[in-house]
């Protein structure tokens, strides 16, 4: 069935079509809900939310930009509203402006599972605008947009995230240089 015969059934509250549209979408949501959850379960949770508000709001998609876009936005706006409600327990604070730090990736002893995980290891405050900006592409002004803090408290979040992950990386390749000698 096309993208938009799914749509159209889906709007008639067709529940195989839901449920095709759930199994076409639901992995890829999940990785993103994934990158600003705390957990795997938080993720679910966020996945969960995000297609009850796809499947009451489907009649809004427009066909003006790409149905996967629409998609990733609402798994988005799921995820951080859930961090906004929950946002004494994350305890943002207004950060000073701290210098930026660029992290070097290029390293053939770092896989993308260990990057992955120290990603997810974060803070929650500093992963989840560390994600946005530079794995989603999202501006220090959209980030203070989304989840309610400055756009200074953005960027001093996004600085204190690469100096957490620089650390990281610097420490696991020390480990294993060690480890070789």
């Amino acid at each position: 069935m096309s993208l938009d015969k799914l749509i159209e059934n889906c709007i008639k509250q067709d529940v195989q079509a839901q449920g095709q549209l759930y199994k076409q979408f639901a992995s890829k949501l999940f990785s993103l809900c994934l990158k600003y959850s705390k957990n795997y379960a938080e993720a679910e949770d966020n996945l969960h939310d995000a297609f009850i508000t796809v499947f009451s709001k489907i009649e809004q998609y427009n066909n003006k930009g790409s149905f996967e876009g629409w998609l990733k936005r609402i798994a988005i706006n799921t995820s951080l509203q859930r961090y906004r409600e929950d946002v004494g327990v994350y305890d943002i604070v207004n950060e000073g402006n701290i210098e930026d730090v660029s992290v070097d990736i290029n390293d053939d002893n770092v896989s993308i599972d260990f990057l992955l995980k120290i990603i997810q290891d974060l803070p929650d405050r500093y992963r989840l605008v560390f994600n946005l900006y530079v794995l989603d592409g999202y501006s220090h002004v959209e980030i203070s947009e989304l989840i309610q803090i400055s756009t200074g408290t953005s960027k001093s979040n996004l600085a204190r995230a690469r100096m957490i992950l620089k650390e990281k990386i610097e420490t696991y390749n020390a480990s294993l240089k060690s480890q070789s000698l």
